[in-house]
């Protein structure tokens, strides 16, 4: 059963979690929760197949196509879970403060430009990509817009369950270099803050309430992916430009 681990996880007579349910349709939402559990995260969460698909992202979402966020991908939620804001209680699982940080649409994008161009594509498609573990996708949020790529780095890590994803925005007109998250730090559905939300009281109690890291430093597992993600990223690039400068020569001879 797709919700049988977020059931398994929970005690619904202690928590405000909704239990949730497989829904028949899916109407292709997106929403983003700040979560501040043990540490502070993102929880990005596409509706599909009847549920949220979810992943945790330390860092959180960015705008800016040179950062490649870390997402692990976590179990489904319920499609319930959308609008979920509040207190998970202490002792319970995730236990912490939750805000609805962003909401919108999506649509899964073709796995390859059609004239240069990507195109939306079907919903079996989109299963397919995700299976592959090579999935792009256009958001409509108020805060995230644009192309982005879910990237499955298929257990590179030493002793992996195979969870590790990359979030990564492409380049197009919403793209911001240098985006900041931290710029935004009320809930988009009632304004309130990860305070306002928590309380005073929970407020003072979790300290994690800070910036997420921005060093440079990466475990040697990741730095080896994104290393060989940008090798194919300039190899693409060369064989075009060499494809498009053959096509050149070509039509002058001619």
């Amino acid at each position: 059963m797709p919700l049988e681990e977020y059931k398994r996880k929970r005690r619904f007579a202690e928590t405000p979690e909704p239990p949730g349910k497989v829904e028949k349709k899916s109407q292709h939402r997106f929403v983003v929760q700040k979560h501040r559990a043990t540490r502070l995260h993102y929880d990005f969460r596409l509706e599909m197949d009847g549920v949220l698909k979810s992943w945790a992202v330390p860092k959180g979402p960015s705008l800016d196509p040179a950062d490649k966020r870390l997402a692990m991908q976590v179990e489904d939620h319920p499609v319930s879970y959308f609008d979920f804001e509040g207190i998970i209680p202490e002792g319970n699982y995730g236990a912490g403060t939750v805000m609805v940080w962003d909401v919108g649409t999506w649509e899964p994008l073709s796995p390859v430009p059609v004239k240069g161009k990507f195109v939306p594509a079907t919903d079996a498609e989109a299963a397919a990509m995700l299976q592959k573990g090579d999935f792009k996708f256009r958001l409509r949020g108020k805060r995230l817009k644009g192309d982005f790529v879910l990237i499955h780095m298929k257990g590179r890590r030493p002793g992996s369950k195979g969870t590790e994803w990359l979030l990564i925005k492409k380049q197009d007109e919403y793209a911001v270099p240098g985006f900041n998250i931290e710029q935004y730090d009320t809930s988009v559905l009632t304004g309130r803050t990860m305070r306002e939300i928590g309380g005073d009281k929970a407020s003072a109690e979790w300290e994690s309430d800070r910036p997420a890291s921005r060093g440079k430093a990466k475990a040697p597992w990741l730095a080896d992916t994104l290393a060989k993600l940008d090798r194919e990223k300039r190899k693409k690039a060369s064989t075009t430009k060499e494809g498009a400068a053959a096509g050149v020569k070509k039509k002058r001879k001619n």
